[in-house]
């Protein structure tokens, strides 16, 4: 997987890491560990990752602070598979992942 570049201005900039497949925990075959990072303050409040991997649960998958001052989830996905996702922040405010590797509608995709 390639990061995803930063948002354009005026957007929430959010990005995904990839993970290092050979630092992968034992159980976790044939997964790919998927890092959602956004900044520290923007959205303000709380966020959650939902999409087709979590039953479009809020709450399932909540970004924490980083010592770096970003906030960012690490979820476990179903390697080799494309799967639907968009942000929710506090006040209902659904947002997309401008540069996901793809949008269908109005989800973001993402390829693992």
């Amino acid at each position: 997987m390639k990061p995803v570049r930063r948002a354009a201005a005026g957007r929430c900039p959010a990005r995904r890491e990839p993970q290092d497949e050979r630092k992968q925990p034992p159980g976790l075959k044939d997964r790919a560990q998927v890092t959602f990072v956004l900044p520290a303050d923007t959205p303000p409040g709380a966020v959650s990752v939902v999409g087709d991997f979590n039953g479009w649960k809020p709450g399932a998958h909540t970004p924490e602070p980083r010592s770096d001052g970003k906030r960012a989830v690490t979820v476990a996905l179903p390697a080799r598979s494309v799967h639907s996702f968009r942000y929710l922040a506090a006040g209902d405010y659904w947002f997309n992942e401008d540069h996901a590797d793809g949008h269908d509608g109005t989800n973001s995709l993402l390829h693992t």
